[in-house]
């Protein structure tokens, strides 16, 4: 157990006070019933297996706030990181600020905020490994670091930014409610070190000594709807109609009604943003999602072309079909099949800890992360076999046989590729980004789904049968259709999406302006290219140009759509505002963290800022290390019970996963 100082001052404990039965979720505030079997089990906080007598240990803690009395010292945040021993790069609690007015009535807010444990917790659900619990005691959300591969998605979908990703190690980490300290009825370290008794803790919706609100919402503080967080706040102090967020995003919250009622849980967009310079801005494409860029779109590619080459000799379209061009079909199958590898082989690369791939099936029942990779893995296992029957590879067999399973395996993952895309969609409807939660997403996803893929076979065909001096111009216009509505497709859900995004503002609509400012001369370059491969594709298909002038003309044509999906999905990925809590100027702002990295203020360690480092070359070294050890391990415990253990234990989470 956590040791008590003798002389520990008399606030530093949890009082023990009525409380109510529900909360203002309508959810029960004890978190198991008096007979409950879930009751009297220890913790097992450092291997102890004490008990604690807490009488309100099966109940719903969390946190209180008083923004009147924060004065913004940060105690609260040193204190954290002293009792998690973290780097100076991490911090479960962080205290931001928005300010309002002008000189002399300038007014500032600050927000302490880390983990709320919230009824709700969408980075448990999210979580692909199950590294998050919700525990009965306290109503915790724990997570475990050890068991985490270091995806990032928790951080995606919390829209406090409490789960913290730490690059250098490859795994999150997050604020525990300091239970050890719980268990002996302590508040949380954070709670206990707060100057200005801003900073309050205890069973949820009892409010603290000398205060009278209870409220589930402030300026800043993002949508409570997402998640039902237990945190409480009490702000009385008159503000100004407007605060603007001091972080690089351009955001601000104002009141209803002309400085009346509460302030808008959606932020508008600063007036001086609206009409911000273009610009081109290629390098701040690059970003940690790269390897998603190139998986995304290669297996959009893949699941395209293959259900073409599939449905093409069943809808009569003899001149794809593997009867009429046998070696066209398996090289551009072959070539499928190992480009999807690469793509396999970069998303893993995404991952903090890549060599645990494997504990993406953790969580199928919940996890969108979970479910793409489990419909990538039957679609590509099925995929895989099909390129084997079709290879020739099993000629030894009757030919009925190979024939028949080809069909069944082929029809199987015709059916599984749509099913991919769609799991591969789902994981970006995050109401936490709202830049990505919206169906465009489906839209484009599909849309280069058909464009890619019928690219792909257009080529891989014009350039065959040129070499074989045949004309190629009946396969392009029986392809050049399928890729003319895919980007139509693409091109109209993106329209749309800007249109949407404007109209309900918020982060969506700053991060709309992001792109038509920031990246503004990029955006528009995207934009007309899409618009004049539309128009290319519809002059190509009938002018049926053929011949090597032909071949030259759609190459050409694809490295400018590969160019404009390959720029889009980059924007996508950089282009997102979520629904975070507000930074400071110097701290958990994206744009201090830029100019740190630039001018080598990183380089200090006391700054807090991760310096720009080869982050796949790390992950690929620490993977390396971190599967000799484990091979280490399985030596020790001798080579079959290693491997008969892990695989038990892989079988027992995956059903539990179910």
């Amino acid at each position: 157990m956590f040791e008590v100082r003798k002389d520990e001052p008399g606030y530093a404990f949890i009082p023990d006070v009525e409380t109510a039965e529900k909360n203002q979720w309508g959810t029960n505030i004890a978190t198991v019933a008096e007979d409950d079997a879930a009751r009297g089990k220890s913790l097992n906080i450092n291997g102890d297996q004490g008990i604690s007598e807490n009488p309100n240990r099966y109940k719903q803690h969390g946190f209180h706030f008083t923004a009147d009395n924060c004065i913004g010292c940060h105690a609260c945040e040193a204190a954290c990181s002293e009792k998690n021993d973290l780097p100076a790069h991490l911090s479960f609690r962080s205290v931001g600020y928005i300010e309002g007015g002008s000189y002399p009535a300038y007014q500032r807010l600050n927000i302490s905020m880390a983990c709320n444990h919230c009824d709700d917790p969408v980075c448990l659900k999210g979580c692909p490994t199950r590294a998050y619990s919700k525990y009965a005691e306290y109503g915790a959300v724990l997570q475990d670091p050890d068991t985490c591969f270091g995806c990032g998605y928790c951080t995606w979908v919390c829209p406090y930014n409490a789960p913290q990703l730490d690059l250098s190690k490859g795994e999150v980490s997050k604020c525990n409610m300091c239970v050890d300290r719980l268990e002996v009825g302590l508040k949380p370290a954070c709670a206990a070190a707060c100057l200005g008794g801003a900073l309050d803790f205890g069973v949820i919706e009892t409010k603290p000594e000398n205060r009278e609100q209870a409220k589930v919402q402030i300026p800043g503080f993002p949508d409570p709807a997402i998640t039902n967080p237990n945190i409480r706040f009490q702000q009385t102090r008159s503000l100004p109609r407007e605060m603007t967020r001091t972080d690089s995003q351009p955001l601000r919250y104002q009141r209803d009604e002309q400085g009346q009622g509460e302030y808008k849980s959606k932020p508008v967009i600063k007036p001086k943003h609206k009409n911000g310079n273009k610009e081109w801005n290629f390098s701040k494409l690059s970003s940690r999602e790269n390897p998603l860029v190139i998986f995304t779109l290669i297996s959009q590619a893949v699941v395209g072309a293959f259900s073409i080459l599939y449905l093409a000799p069943l809808l009569g379209i003899t001149e794809l079909s593997s009867a009429s061009n046998p070696k066209t079909v398996l090289s551009l199958l072959v070539f499928m099949f190992t480009i999807q590898v690469v793509g396999l082989a970069m998303s893993t690369l995404h991952l903090g800890k890549p060599h645990r791939f494997y504990r993406a099936f953790n969580n199928l029942k919940y996890s969108p992360v979970g479910r793409e990779v489990a419909s990538l893995a039957v679609f590509f296992s099925l995929f895989s076999v099909y390129v084997v029957l079709e290879s020739g590879l099993l000629s030894f067999l009757p030919a009925t046989v190979v024939s028949t399973a080809s069909n069944i395996v082929g029809l199987l993952a015709l059916v599984m590729g749509p099913i991919f895309i769609y799991a591969m969609h789902k994981i970006y409807r995050i109401k936490a980004r709202p830049f990505w939660n919206h169906w465009q997403v489906l839209t484009t996803f599909f849309g280069n789904t058909l464009a890619l893929g019928a690219l792909l076979v257009a080529v891989a065909f014009s350039l065959s049968l040129a070499l074989q001096a045949e004309s190629f111009g009946p396969v392009i216009s029986l392809l050049a259709p399928i890729l003319f509505i895919g980007l139509l497709i693409e091109g109209y859900g993106l329209y749309q999406h800007k249109k949407d995004l404007e109209k309900s503002g918020g982060e969506g609509a700053a991060a709309q302006l992001v792109q038509e400012s920031t990246f503004g001369k990029t955006y528009q370059a995207r934009n007309m290219a899409l618009i004049s491969a539309i128009i290319l594709v519809g002059i190509l298909s009938i002018t049926a140009i053929d011949g090597y002038i032909g071949v030259f003309a759609w190459l050409a044509l694809s490295a400018f759509i590969i160019a404009t999906a390959v720029i889009g999905r980059a924007l996508f990925y950089v282009l997102v505002i979520p629904t975070t809590m507000p930074g400071a100027f110097f701290w958990k702002n994206a744009g201090f963290q830029d100019h740190a990295r630039e001018s080598g203020l990183a380089d200090m360690q006391q700054v807090g800022v991760l310096p720009k480092t080869d982050y796949h070359h790390e992950l690929m070294a620490r993977a390396k290390n971190d599967i000799a050890e484990e091979i280490n391990k399985i030596k020790q415990e001798g080579f079959i019970k290693g491997i008969s253990s892990r695989l038990v234990k892989r079988i027992v989470t995956i059903k539990q996963g179910l």
